[in-house]
Protein backbone atom coordinates (compact mmCIF):
# COMPACT_ATOMS: atom_id res chain seq x y z
CA UNK A 1 0.00 0.00 0.00
CA UNK A 2 1.39 3.46 -0.91
CA UNK A 3 1.52 6.24 1.57
CA UNK A 4 -1.30 8.12 -0.10
CA UNK A 5 -3.36 5.21 0.04
CA UNK A 6 -1.94 4.41 4.10
CA UNK A 7 -3.00 7.90 4.42
CA UNK A 8 -6.16 7.94 3.42
CA UNK A 9 -7.27 4.78 5.12
CA UNK A 10 -6.20 6.23 8.26
CA UNK A 11 -8.30 9.18 7.43
CA UNK A 12 -11.49 6.88 6.78
CA UNK A 13 -10.76 5.08 10.44
CA UNK A 14 -10.47 8.44 12.13
CA UNK A 15 -13.68 9.58 10.50
CA UNK A 16 -15.83 6.55 11.63
CA UNK A 17 -14.46 6.66 15.39
CA UNK A 18 -15.95 10.59 15.19
CA UNK A 19 -18.92 9.34 14.04
CA UNK A 20 -19.49 7.00 16.89
CA UNK A 21 -18.00 8.96 19.43
CA UNK A 22 -20.58 11.75 18.87
CA UNK A 23 -23.13 9.45 18.70
CA UNK A 24 -25.33 9.50 22.35
CA UNK A 25 -25.38 7.05 24.54
CA UNK A 26 -28.91 5.72 26.20
CA UNK A 27 -27.12 7.05 29.41
CA UNK A 28 -26.40 10.58 27.39
CA UNK A 29 -29.88 10.55 26.48
CA UNK A 30 -31.48 9.95 29.36
CA UNK A 31 -29.30 12.55 31.19
CA UNK A 32 -30.44 15.10 28.99
CA UNK A 33 -34.07 14.29 29.72
CA UNK A 34 -33.84 14.54 33.51
CA UNK A 35 -31.61 18.18 32.93
CA UNK A 36 -34.28 19.84 30.79
CA UNK A 37 -37.29 19.00 33.18
CA UNK A 38 -38.52 22.18 34.90
CA UNK A 39 -37.87 23.12 38.56
CA UNK A 40 -40.66 23.83 40.45
CA UNK A 41 -40.33 25.44 44.24
CA UNK A 42 -44.06 24.94 46.00
CA UNK A 43 -44.33 26.57 49.38
CA UNK A 44 -46.23 24.08 51.33
CA UNK A 45 -48.15 20.25 50.08
CA UNK A 46 -51.09 22.67 49.68
CA UNK A 47 -49.73 24.58 46.49
CA UNK A 48 -48.41 20.44 44.49
CA UNK A 49 -51.42 19.03 45.33
CA UNK A 50 -53.14 21.97 42.98
CA UNK A 51 -50.42 21.88 40.64
CA UNK A 52 -50.97 18.08 40.51
CA UNK A 53 -54.68 18.73 39.39
CA UNK A 54 -53.95 20.27 36.69
CA UNK A 55 -50.27 18.71 35.35
CA UNK A 56 -50.77 14.83 36.93
CA UNK A 57 -50.98 13.75 32.96
CA UNK A 58 -47.57 15.22 32.01
CA UNK A 59 -45.39 12.21 31.84
CA UNK A 60 -42.09 13.88 31.34
CA UNK A 61 -42.35 14.90 35.32
CA UNK A 62 -40.81 17.38 37.18
CA UNK A 63 -37.64 18.39 39.82
CA UNK A 64 -38.73 19.39 43.05
CA UNK A 65 -37.23 22.07 44.76
CA UNK A 66 -36.66 21.72 48.36
CA UNK A 67 -35.64 23.55 50.90
CA UNK A 68 -33.29 21.75 53.26
CA UNK A 69 -34.10 21.29 57.34
CA UNK A 70 -33.14 24.17 58.95
CA UNK A 71 -32.96 26.49 56.00
CA UNK A 72 -36.12 28.65 56.97
CA UNK A 73 -36.93 28.25 53.06
CA UNK A 74 -40.73 27.99 53.06
CA UNK A 75 -41.60 24.67 50.70
CA UNK A 76 -43.18 21.05 50.79
CA UNK A 77 -41.45 18.85 52.49
CA UNK A 78 -40.26 15.63 51.53
CA UNK A 79 -42.31 13.46 53.08
CA UNK A 80 -45.41 15.91 52.10
CA UNK A 81 -44.38 15.40 48.34
CA UNK A 82 -44.28 11.90 48.57
CA UNK A 83 -47.69 11.93 49.97
CA UNK A 84 -49.28 14.48 47.45
CA UNK A 85 -47.63 12.70 44.48
CA UNK A 86 -48.81 9.11 45.64
CA UNK A 87 -52.77 10.61 45.15
CA UNK A 88 -52.12 11.38 42.05
CA UNK A 89 -50.31 8.52 40.92
CA UNK A 90 -46.70 9.96 41.14
CA UNK A 91 -43.45 8.78 42.94
CA UNK A 92 -40.16 10.15 43.53
CA UNK A 93 -37.10 9.21 42.02
CA UNK A 94 -33.80 10.86 41.92
CA UNK A 95 -32.32 13.24 44.39
CA UNK A 96 -29.25 15.70 43.97
CA UNK A 97 -27.98 18.13 45.44
CA UNK A 98 -28.75 21.85 44.30
CA UNK A 99 -27.01 24.46 46.57
CA UNK A 100 -26.85 25.43 50.02
CA UNK A 101 -30.15 26.31 50.99
CA UNK A 102 -32.36 23.50 48.77
CA UNK A 103 -32.14 19.68 46.99
CA UNK A 104 -33.90 18.70 44.17
CA UNK A 105 -35.84 15.51 44.09
CA UNK A 106 -37.26 13.65 40.82
CA UNK A 107 -41.33 13.33 41.20
CA UNK A 108 -42.94 11.53 37.56
CA UNK A 109 -46.12 9.51 36.74
CA UNK A 110 -45.27 5.97 37.72
CA UNK A 111 -44.37 3.59 34.94
CA UNK A 112 -46.57 0.93 33.81
CA UNK A 113 -45.90 -2.38 35.56
CA UNK A 114 -43.35 -0.83 38.08
CA UNK A 115 -42.91 -2.40 41.32
CA UNK A 116 -44.15 -0.72 44.81
CA UNK A 117 -42.24 -0.52 47.88
CA UNK A 118 -43.97 -1.05 51.33
CA UNK A 119 -43.51 1.88 52.20
CA UNK A 120 -46.04 3.35 49.96
CA UNK A 121 -48.08 0.79 50.11
CA UNK A 122 -48.91 1.77 53.75
CA UNK A 123 -48.88 5.56 52.68
CA UNK A 124 -51.43 4.91 50.34
CA UNK A 125 -53.87 2.75 53.08
CA UNK A 126 -53.30 5.84 55.44
CA UNK A 127 -54.33 8.28 52.18
CA UNK A 128 -57.22 6.19 51.33
CA UNK A 129 -58.27 6.12 55.44
CA UNK A 130 -58.39 10.12 55.30
CA UNK A 131 -60.05 10.66 51.83
CA UNK A 132 -56.77 11.98 50.32
CA UNK A 133 -56.68 9.77 47.23
CA UNK A 134 -57.55 11.12 43.96
CA UNK A 135 -58.97 9.25 40.72
CA UNK A 136 -55.08 8.79 39.05
CA UNK A 137 -53.89 7.37 42.17
CA UNK A 138 -56.38 5.03 43.00
CA UNK A 139 -55.94 3.85 39.47
CA UNK A 140 -52.63 2.59 39.68
CA UNK A 141 -53.22 1.13 43.27
CA UNK A 142 -56.26 -0.91 41.75
CA UNK A 143 -53.70 -1.93 38.57
CA UNK A 144 -51.05 -2.94 41.44
CA UNK A 145 -53.89 -5.18 43.10
CA UNK A 146 -54.80 -6.65 40.24
CA UNK A 147 -51.75 -8.15 38.43
CA UNK A 148 -49.86 -8.69 41.44
CA UNK A 149 -47.73 -6.04 42.53
CA UNK A 150 -49.13 -4.69 45.24
CA UNK A 151 -48.56 -8.32 47.16
CA UNK A 152 -44.87 -8.37 45.88
CA UNK A 153 -43.87 -4.65 47.11
CA UNK A 154 -40.53 -4.88 48.80
CA UNK A 155 -38.79 -4.08 51.71
CA UNK A 156 -37.10 -1.06 52.92
CA UNK A 157 -33.49 -1.18 53.92
CA UNK A 158 -33.96 -0.87 57.06
CA UNK A 159 -36.79 -3.55 57.67
CA UNK A 160 -35.92 -6.03 54.57
CA UNK A 161 -34.34 -9.26 56.23
CA UNK A 162 -32.34 -11.69 54.53
CA UNK A 163 -34.35 -14.45 52.94
CA UNK A 164 -34.46 -18.17 53.90
CA UNK A 165 -32.79 -19.76 50.54
CA UNK A 166 -30.37 -17.03 50.11
CA UNK A 167 -29.34 -17.85 53.59
CA UNK A 168 -29.00 -21.37 53.01
CA UNK A 169 -26.55 -20.38 50.18
CA UNK A 170 -24.68 -18.52 52.04
CA UNK A 171 -24.30 -21.45 54.80
CA UNK A 172 -22.79 -23.85 51.81
CA UNK A 173 -20.01 -20.88 51.28
CA UNK A 174 -17.98 -19.79 54.17
CA UNK A 175 -16.10 -17.52 51.85
CA UNK A 176 -19.50 -15.38 51.01
CA UNK A 177 -21.31 -15.60 53.98
CA UNK A 178 -17.77 -14.18 56.36
CA UNK A 179 -17.79 -11.37 53.74
CA UNK A 180 -21.73 -11.01 53.66
CA UNK A 181 -21.58 -10.55 57.18
CA UNK A 182 -19.30 -8.24 57.50
CA UNK A 183 -20.93 -5.20 55.29
CA UNK A 184 -23.03 -2.76 56.64
CA UNK A 185 -26.90 -2.29 55.93
CA UNK A 186 -26.01 0.07 52.66
CA UNK A 187 -24.02 -2.57 51.11
CA UNK A 188 -26.52 -5.55 51.47
CA UNK A 189 -29.44 -3.68 50.72
CA UNK A 190 -28.79 -3.98 46.14
CA UNK A 191 -28.33 -8.03 47.18
CA UNK A 192 -31.33 -8.45 49.03
CA UNK A 193 -33.49 -6.42 47.26
CA UNK A 194 -32.65 -7.78 43.80
CA UNK A 195 -33.58 -11.10 45.40
CA UNK A 196 -37.04 -10.06 46.73
CA UNK A 197 -37.81 -7.96 43.31
CA UNK A 198 -37.46 -11.21 40.83
CA UNK A 199 -39.95 -12.09 39.21
CA UNK A 200 -39.63 -15.26 38.37
CA UNK A 201 -38.35 -17.95 40.64
CA UNK A 202 -35.78 -19.20 38.24
CA UNK A 203 -34.52 -15.82 37.86
CA UNK A 204 -34.67 -15.77 41.93
CA UNK A 205 -32.32 -18.92 41.71
CA UNK A 206 -29.84 -17.49 39.75
CA UNK A 207 -29.50 -14.23 41.31
CA UNK A 208 -28.83 -16.40 44.15
CA UNK A 209 -25.99 -18.37 42.46
CA UNK A 210 -24.47 -15.00 40.92
CA UNK A 211 -24.40 -12.68 44.44
CA UNK A 212 -22.84 -16.28 46.55
CA UNK A 213 -20.07 -16.50 43.45
CA UNK A 214 -19.39 -12.59 43.83
CA UNK A 215 -19.60 -12.45 47.93
CA UNK A 216 -16.75 -15.26 47.80
CA UNK A 217 -14.32 -13.39 45.41
CA UNK A 218 -14.82 -10.11 47.99
CA UNK A 219 -17.28 -8.17 45.59
CA UNK A 220 -20.54 -6.03 46.05
CA UNK A 221 -22.94 -4.54 43.50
Amino acid sequence: MSTRSRAAAKAVQAAKTAAIADKPSAISKSKAASSTLPIHLFPDANAFESWLETNHGDRSGIWLKIGKKGSGIASVSYDEAIDTALCFGWIDGQRKGLDAQHFLQRFTPRRKNSIWSKRNVDKVGVLVASGRMREPGQIEVDMAKGDGRWEKAYSSSSTMKVPADFEAALDQNKKAKTFFESLNRTKRYPFLWKIETAKRAETRSEKIVQFVKLLAEGKTL
